[in-house]
């Protein structure tokens, strides 16, 4: 099986499916990061050797992961409105190599925006740390700040702190933070002991949004009611 997740170019997500096991014969056994060249042979050998030893094997892959040249496993030959290269799907294509290397039966699954959207499965720290970004936002735009962005910053890890802080967009904006090597296996199909101490801590807890009689969550309804400009006018160019 083959589940893909988003990251075009670095594996956070890929790297947090590894919490959901907790030893080499618990899924997902393999992960495919972004950060780390795909080697096909190595792959398969990693795959095949699963199956021999547990009877199946599940595969987290990063939507980003690339061969050794760079070039993008899923590239579908064509960039979207950003110039950005078109994905076509490395869960599909993965499930495809596999099928035609070893012979296995594979499926293939992809989240998509339930990623981006299922609230009811954030952890409470996940659900914590968003609305204090979000108020910090809204705190720093009333002041009259510019140009910064909120940023958890971490102050302890056992227990779990954090605090939230301003930092100028500057230093984020157009800029991505890669999962760190010292988080990857040396083998690149999973992740290492220091990258679980970091990771544990963001999915503790549990913040269920309320559900109605109806057995469905219930989601506020904005008002969107603008308030007052605060900041000048920006015209793109100037």
């Amino acid at each position: 099986f083959v589940l893909e997740v988003m990251g075009r170019h670095a594996g956070w997500l890929a790297a947090a499916a590894g919490l959901a096991g907790d030893g080499p014969d618990q899924a997902p056994h393999l992960i495919l990061f972004p950060e780390v060249p795909y080697d096909e042979a190595a792959f398969m050998a990693a795959v095949e050797a699963t199956v021999k030893r547990v009877g199946w094997c599940v595969v987290a892959v990063s939507e980003g992961v690339r061969d050794a040249s760079g070039k993008f496993l899923a590239d579908a030959g064509r960039t979207d409105a950003f110039g950005h290269v078109q994905l076509g799907g490395a869960g599909p294509e993965i499930a495809a190599r596999v099928s035609a290397k070893l012979g296995y039966k594979t499926h293939w699954a992809v989240p998509d925006y339930l990623q981006r959207s299922a609230r009811h499965l954030a952890s409470k720290t996940d659900h914590d740390q968003a609305w204090a970004v979000g108020a910090a936002a809204v705190k720093l735009a009333l002041a009259g700040h510019n140009a910064v962005m909120p940023v958890i910053v971490r102050t302890r890890d056992a227990p779990y702190r954090w605090k939230i802080e301003a930092a100028p967009l500057a230093k984020i904006a157009n800029r991505e933070k890669t999962v760190p090597k010292s988080y990857i296996r040396t083998d690149g199909f999973g992740i290492t002991a220091k990258a679980r101490a970091y990771l544990s801590p963001l999915i503790h807890g549990e913040a269920a949004p309320a559900y109605g009689k109806d057995g469905l969550p219930k989601y506020v309804s904005l008002k969107n009611a603008p308030v007052a400009r605060k900041l000048a006018e920006y015209r793109v160019g100037k």
